[in-house]
């Protein structure tokens, strides 16, 4: 008689071939599905691009893709990869943001001096 818990081990191996099979058919028809996905948005894109330069050609309007692949090399494609800044860099920026802070502290102070100041010469009576 053979244990109720253990089994007689040869089960496990078959357990997990079956498993990675599953696994593999299973990232398989995910693959598949996205060649699908991509294939299909690939084709509505050239539908569009059809339906876009039909209209251009209607209306005699040049396409400005030349202008548009110009100005992406300027923009940073992702903020990440940007270029790191100086310590020099980072230093002017605390700098100027230290004197932006001062600059609005120093301005409410002034303002509630005039205040208190204007306040006072109003009570105060020169004779």
């Amino acid at each position: 008689m053979k244990g109720a818990v253990g089994g007689d081990g040869g089960d496990d191996a078959d357990d997990k071939e079956k498993a990675e099979e599953e696994e593999r058919e299973r990232q398989e028809a995910i693959r598949e599905a996205e060649e699908r996905r991509k294939e299909k948005h690939r084709r509505m894109e050239e539908e569009r691009e059809k339906m876009r330069q039909d209209i251009r050609d209607k209306y005699n309007i040049k396409k400005k893709e030349e202008v548009v692949e110009q100005q992406m090399p300027q923009e940073e494609p992702n903020p990440l990869m940007r270029k790191k800044k100086t310590p020099e860099e980072l230093a002017a920026e605390a700098e100027q943001e230290e004197l932006d802070d001062f600059t609005k502290l120093k301005n409410q102070i002034e303002t509630q001096v005039n205040e208190l100041k204007t306040q006072i010469e109003g009570k105060c009576v020169m004779q």
